[in-house]
């Protein structure tokens, strides 16, 4: 079999890059084994704004556009609705809170995100003495079911294959790349934490941040919007919620722990006022990078040999616009930004 793009891995980037071949009229073939789950299990919030310390993430505008536009397109090809609009509500735990997030509101950027109107508490289920601030333009996407629902879509069309991929199968022939019985053009890594190993790429800076999050169920909360406090509450429909996430940045395995159980569980007690009950829980790796950037380039030595990884906490936002910068950078020729350019790393690159 001869295609354009093998592409290894189907969380948020894989799904990103998958797309940008599909548009483009590219052959590929999807190796995916479903080993990481950080894109699965993830809470599904879009939203523009690091609400830690009332500031815009990373090229959020941009990145907000190009993704909104990409699930809606992806919706429309699939014939599916995933996407929904839903507020966030940060929730102050101090009057000096209030102050910083209103100060916030008149800085460049950020006004078009941060609601200036304080949102009074109205809901006695939850303990906010000091009320909310709202963010603007945000919403959730189901992409548990959506990376599903797609995956089923290339399975269909015989664009994928359920197994581990082989890196020592694969060898560079005058410049196309044999694995198996495929013949391509280009590799593409999308594997989120798993390429740790991955021995093309496993000496850049990917540390990993092991997230949990409990499903817990109330029929008194009666929350339409997601509340952030010290963690996130999100609705998910008929009285259950999504609740996380940790950080542990010393843990690399997948399975659920009583640590982080216990740990969500006393960080929604100090603001919860009503009973709850946990009905199941969930973890995955993040791939996470030390400078909050992804990790998007080209091997050193194989110049049809590439990464798209490092989405971090943000996939949702960041996935669609590294996707297209990578595509860009194989077949235009278009050089990638410095931000994101796995060339940062130069010192840590194979060579």
């Amino acid at each position: 079999m001869i295609v354009d793009y093998i592409v290894v891995g189907f969380g948020l980037s894989g799904l990103s890059f998958v797309e940008q071949l599909e548009k483009n009229n590219k052959s590929f073939m999807v190796y995916e084994d479903s080993s990481q789950t950080s894109s699965r299990v993830a809470g599904g919030i879009y939203n523009p704004v690091i609400l830690k310390r009332f500031t815009l993430a990373w090229e959020a505008s941009e990145q907000l556009k190009n993704a909104l536009l990409f699930y809606k397109n992806v919706e429309t090809k699939l014939h599916k609705t995933w996407i929904k609009d839903l507020p966030v509500l940060r929730r102050f735990n101090s009057v000096e809170e209030q102050n910083n997030w209103f100060e916030s509101c008149d800085k460049p950027g950020l006004r078009d995100f941060l609601s200036s109107e304080l949102v009074r508490s109205n809901n006695p289920a939850i303990d906010a003495p000091f009320h909310y601030g709202k963010v603007k333009n945000t919403g959730k996407i189901d992409i548990g079911n959506m990376l599903f629902s797609y995956l089923e879509y290339l399975h269909k069309n015989n664009n994928a294959i359920k197994e581990s991929f082989e890196y020592d199968k694969v060898e560079v022939k005058e410049g196309l790349i044999y694995y198996k019985d495929i013949i391509c053009k280009h590799i593409v890594f999308a594997e989120g934490f798993g390429m740790k190993k991955n021995p093309f790429f496993n000496n850049l800076p990917l540390h990993g941040n092991k997230g949990e999050y409990i499903i817990i169920k109330s029929e008194a909360l009666q929350l339409k919007e997601a509340v952030k406090s010290s963690v996130f509450i999100i609705p998910l429909g008929k009285d259950t919620y999504k609740v996380g996430a940790t950080y542990n940045n010393e843990d690399k395995t997948a399975e659920t722990t009583i640590q982080a159980k216990q740990e969500l569980q006393k960080k929604i007690d100090r603001f919860l006022t009503v009973p709850y009950s946990i009905i199941d829980q969930v973890a995955g790796i993040r791939p996470t990078v030390r400078d909050r950037k992804p990790l998007v380039g080209t091997h050193a030595n194989y110049q049809n040999i590439h990464i798209l990884n490092g989405l971090g906490s943000r996939g949702i936002l960041i996935g669609p616009t590294a996707a297209k910068k990578l595509y860009d950078h194989i077949e235009n020729g278009i050089l990638l930004d410095k931000d994101i350019d796995i060339k940062r790393f130069n010192p840590l690159l194979t060579s």
